[in-house]
């Protein structure tokens, strides 16, 4: 008979849907005997989320609130458990011990991911040189991901944005111009083991410059989804610490002119003149012809 009294600190963590990290804690005041084996007691569970609340991280904690109690209950019995006595294995026989030919392993079917790229812009007034620091420097990109970073800005190094929620490593930077990076998102709504490859341009202009992030190699399925983040995390986070995106409207096109009427044709009256000469002699003619006759 075992007799126990423990208390537990449980750290759990998860994924919201847009790739951010959530994590949490769990106290468990007390998990006796009384509790598992009696049953005479409820456990007390008093949570905490150490993240930053958002309305993802929240859907995230109720699900784990949801999900967890029962987890750590069948986990708690397990451990309470006496375990039986174990009964020697039987000596196997030299013919058992014949070297048998391994079976092959039959590796998982690998399914193709069909996917699309996703294309975002913006233009700021600021230059390509800052805007090249600002999305490379460790230092610096936290400023506007309000995260996490880790990056060396060098080709064939690893680098991690949003406190882990995307990472990838760099594959060619052409400062001022170009940024070429493999690009995986941690997310549910992402294939494991599945990387895109993000190119981030840089044009300056005379006033702004502006900025293209083009990501090949989403899955069909969740463009809108990585198009929404791109924008959110990408421009609008440019955007929150006071970088000004120049908007530029498209000039309307000249209104057509009105075509004036065509005036209309002048009538000749010279050719009626033979008609209405005709018309006065036989007219002439029918009032002299009994005048005529009665002389």
């Amino acid at each position: 008979m075992t007799i126990f009294d423990c208390r537990f600190t449980i750290n759990w963590e998860g994924t919201a849907s847009d790739g951010s990290e959530v994590k949490g804690r769990i106290d468990i005041p007390e998990v006796s005997h009384e509790n598992i084996v009696d049953e005479q007691e409820l456990y007390g569970y008093m949570w905490g989320m150490t993240t930053l609340a958002t309305p993802k991280a929240t859907a995230v904690y109720n699900l784990a609130k949801a999900r967890l109690p029962a987890l750590m209950d069948a986990v708690f019995r397990n451990r309470s458990r006496t375990p039986a006595p174990s009964t020697p294995a039987a000596a196997p026989s030299p013919a058992a011990t014949a070297a048998a030919p391994p079976k092959p392993v039959k590796k998982p079917d690998v399914k193709a991911v069909k996917t699309t790229t996703v294309t975002v812009e913006g233009n700021f007034a600021a230059s390509a040189d800052d805007l090249f620091g600002l999305l490379t420097d460790e230092k610096r990109i936290p400023m506007w991901t309000r995260a996490p970073a880790q990056s060396a800005a060098k080709a064939d190094t690893d680098y991690s944005l949003f406190g882990g929620g995307v990472k990838g490593t760099y594959i060619a930077l052409t400062r001022l111009t170009e940024i070429i990076q493999s690009w995986a998102l941690s997310s549910p709504t992402w294939p494991s083991d599945h990387t895109a490859q993000l190119t981030t341009t840089l044009v300056q202009g005379s006033d702004s410059t502006k900025v293209t992030f083009t990501l090949a190699g989403v899955p069909l399925g969740i463009q809108d989804e990585i198009q929404r983040n791109l924008e959110g995390y990408y421009i609008h986070g440019f955007k929150s610490i006071g970088y000004v995106q120049l908007v530029y409207s498209q000039p309307s096109p000249p209104p057509k002119k009105k075509r004036a009427p065509s005036p209309l044709p002048k009538k000749n009256t010279s050719s009626y003149l033979p008609v209405i000469a005709i018309s006065a002699l036989i007219f002439a003619a029918a009032f002299s012809i009994p005048f005529l006759s009665r002389s």
